[in-house]
């Protein structure tokens, strides 16, 4: 069983940066593909990266502008957002995966967090 808790959510002006972070329990998080998703009211949740063991994927439209990086250490995921845009808000979640073949399907991935809200707004 992994739990996850996402923080450093918040408002910020369009072309700011914002960290995100997600916290895992257990002793097996190295073990584990991570990935960072995002959904608005309405919509459907969408990818936005993944992390694995050193390879990382993006979803096109943050590439450039989000880093997703790892810390096994701590047990933790982060999502550096920089050259941040309206549409950039959204809830964003974590999850984990024991196994991932498609980093954007949602049924890929074992647990989730919370989520934590990201309004980008001037």
């Amino acid at each position: 069983q992994v739990q996850l808790v996402e923080s450093g959510g918040g408002l910020v002006q369009p072309g700011g940066s914002l960290r995100l972070s997600c916290a895992a329990s257990g002793r097996t998080f190295s073990s584990y593909s991570m990935g960072w998703f995002r959904q608005v009211p309405g919509k459907e949740r969408e990818f936005v990266a993944g992390i694995g063991w050193s390879m990382t994927y993006y979803t096109d439209s943050v590439k450039g502008r989000f880093t997703i990086t790892r810390d096994n250490a701590k047990n933790t995921v982060y999502l550096q957002m920089n050259s941040l845009k309206p549409e950039d808000t959204a809830v964003y979640y974590c999850a984990a995966s024991s196994y991932v073949n498609n980093w954007r399907r949602l049924s890929e991935y074992n647990y989730w967090g919370q989520g934590t809200q990201v309004t980008v707004s001037s």
